[in-house]
């Protein structure tokens, strides 16, 4: 069955490809965005689609369509975006929550909300369930993020609570793949960017926090299953790859598939950035049947490939 979808942040990387995915399965895609961190080029190839409308706005004020399913995305999510505007992200993860969840509560619409493995802060078990309540600094840099997303996930459950609204919340953990903005600042891009133009490498701390890197076309295959799931599922469900490497293998991994002389450069951690970070997915398993399915390597060669035509640019 077709339906109307909004995507908000539908500019961006994750919901460019969600976009994507959505008109490929026969829907009608709104797609809301104030480009503050998207960018037009990533949706440019579906604005000759007749099923797909962009809508220039900014979610943390209202707006009124007419939808059946709302897949809020909109939020910087690299530190070097979001913490360029503290202030702004966290409205835009509580104020977007509450105009999005409004929205979906006038029209009696089902709404997915993209929170984040960051509400898991540096977490003191490992790996990450989804009953774990996390370990974040609420005044440190990255709280505008990180307390950003877990309000919105609190606003979730109230409304379901509260107005008996279909809501899903998934929990992403670490997603890479083309159209990654090329200066967010994260670690898969900056190292790719950094190897393809010859500079140093550069890894903060010793380079032995760990990480789990799941390719985008895996991700939004959950978030699809995830919306299509029956109204007693809501979540949370942690998304993201369980096989986790150390940032030094990484950087490894991006030299030699980029064939780059780049070197690698040590610099001082930066505050509250979490030393091991891996998802249990054991409830994505059981109540969406999905995993990752695109090694580490296989992704990588996708995305190298996207940034060699973007630096060539």
């Amino acid at each position: 069955m077709s339906d109307r979808i909004l995507v908000t942040g539908g500019g961006g990387f994750l919901g460019s490809h969600l976009c994507e995915r959505l008109l490929g399965d026969g829907h009608e895609v709104l797609c809301l965005d104030n480009f503050y961190t998207g960018r037009k080029q990533n949706i440019r190839h579906l604005m000759s689609s007749p099923r797909f409308e962009f809508i220039r706005h900014d979610v943390t004020f209202p707006i009124f369509l007419e939808v059946d399913r709302i897949y809020n995305l909109a939020c910087p999510a690299s530190p070097v975006h979001y913490q360029r505007n503290p202030v702004q992200t966290t409205k835009t993860s509580v104020h977007g929550a509450i105009n999005m969840l409004g929205l979906a509560k006038r029209v009696g619409a089902t709404i997915l909300q993209s929170s984040t493995s960051e509400v898991y802060g540096d977490p003191a078990i490992h790996p990450q369930t989804e009953d774990y309540w996390g370990n974040v600094n609420p005044i440190g840099i990255r709280s505008c993020y990180d307390e950003g997303k877990r309000c919105a996930e609190t606003l979730f459950f109230d409304y379901y609570r509260e107005h008996n609204l279909p809501i899903k919340v998934i929990r992403i953990f670490n997603t890479y793949g083309p159209r990654m903005h090329p200066n967010d600042g994260r670690v898969v891009s900056n190292f790719v960017v950094q190897a393809l133009r010859g500079e140093d490498i550069t890894i903060f701390g010793e380079g032995t926090q760990t990480r789990s890197f799941c390719f985008v076309g895996d991700l939004i295959e959950g978030m699809v299953r995830m919306m299509g799931t029956d109204s007693t599922v809501t979540g949370p469900v942690n998304l993201g790859n369980p096989t986790e490497s150390t940032i030094r293998e990484l950087a490894e991994a991006v030299l030699e598939l980029t064939g780059s002389t780049s070197k690698l450069v040590k610099r001082p951690l930066p505050a509250d950035d979490p030393t091991r970070r891996r998802p249990d997915i054991s409830k994505a398993k059981a109540v969406l049947d999905w995993e990752p399915r695109v090694s580490l390597r296989e992704g990588l060669a996708a995305t190298i490939e996207y940034f060699r035509k973007e630096c060539a640019g």
